[in-house]
């Protein structure tokens, strides 16, 4: 399997749990506070935030999954009918992310909102305002639907480095090398927190669970960023040296100009080797380990090393080393 075909897949992998889990916390949000709520709830309200509409408990609680499938299938259809016309070499279509994005956000705080404003109310036409909610929710969904953007553009440029043996460098000419490595179960293990991390911010916006699912949220909020974080990596030759980026945003980045690289070589490691995934450090020096296999490994010029697990890493080396070599002269 390909790098990009590997990073196709996480991708997949990691649009199917935020589908899934966004179905599931639409239908069982309403359904966990059933004892709670009238049998018709507010779900429109006019300009002055008093509700002037409603819908039965069921319609209110199927409504808006319904809505979420029939989106999510276009985007799944048309993520499929992409890698099948790519031979599975590419990434989900720009916009399939940005609506799965914006509108699970969306969808998820509009049903929080609506259960928050009629828990506990004999009718519904005594539920309470949204504005403030619905405000937030709108800023968290293009929030969320910006990030899908640049998470979408990151995939579509950030394809395998040029196939050909030559390492010369002809002098007054600018090169770049690419490479880039994901790891589908870490990607998969920042979804599922992620969605756990949604659903108790939800429970708390509609007022099922107090300030401990706030801390739960906050807290699975972190691991997910972290493990994201650690789920991808890019590397990138210039003739300014290296680069590498971390996560689906790039983000942190780590830099070594040429002259504070000594050497750089390429080793095949194991996550048994480094003590486990993702960023590791031990007396190997740092490795950011994302499959097992070779490694581009730069030593600095304080006798430190660096390794990356990534494809074509001898490529990455040699053209590190003829940069290193020219600087030198």
């Amino acid at each position: 399997m390909t790098e990009r075909t590997a990073r196709g897949n996480a991708t997949t992998w990691g649009a199917a749990v935020w589908v899934l889990g966004v179905l599931v916390l639409l239908v069982l949000f309403p359904l966990t506070a059933r004892d709670r709520l009238p049998d018709r709830l507010a779900t429109h309200w006019g300009a002055g935030g008093e509700p002037d509409d409603s819908m039965p408990f069921w319609a209110a609680t199927f409504f808006p999954a319904l809505i979420w499938l029939l989106l999510a299938a276009v985007a799944v259809v048309s993520l499929w009918r992409a890698r099948r016309s790519a031979g599975g070499t590419v990434a989900a279509p720009g916009w399939a992310g940005i609506t799965l994005g914006f509108t699970g956000v969306t969808l998820l705080g509009a049903q929080a909102s609506v259960v928050r404003a009629n828990l506990d109310r004999a009718d519904w036409r005594d539920a309470g305002p949204v504005t403030g909610w619905a405000v937030a929710t709108l800023a968290g969904a293009v929030a969320v639907g910006v990030a899908a953007q640049v998470i979408g553009r990151r995939a579509r440029v950030a394809g395998p480095p040029a196939s050909g043996p030559s390492m010369e460098i002809p002098e007054g000419q600018r090169f770049v090398w690419l490479s880039r490595t994901s790891n589908r179960w870490l990607h998969v293990t920042g979804a599922v927190s992620g969605i756990v991390a949604v659903g108790a911010t939800v429970a708390a916006v509609g007022g099922l669970a107090g300030a401990d699912a706030w801390s739960l949220a906050g807290a699975l909020g972190l691991v997910t960023v972290v493990v994201l974080a650690c789920a991808s990596v890019q590397a990138r030759v210039t003739e300014k040296g290296l680069e590498v980026a971390f996560g689906p945003l790039g983000r942190p980045t780590r830099r070594w100009p040429a002259d504070a690289i000594a050497s750089a070589r390429v080793e095949n490691r194991t996550a048994m080797q480094v003590g486990g995934w993702g960023y590791r450090l031990n007396g190997l020096g740092t490795t950011v380990m994302l499959r097992g296999g070779e490694c581009l490994v730069i030593r600095t010029v304080k006798g430190k090393d660096f390794a990356v697990s990534v494809d074509d890493a001898e490529r990455g080396a040699a053209l590190l080393n003829s940069l290193i070599g020219r600087r030198a002269k």
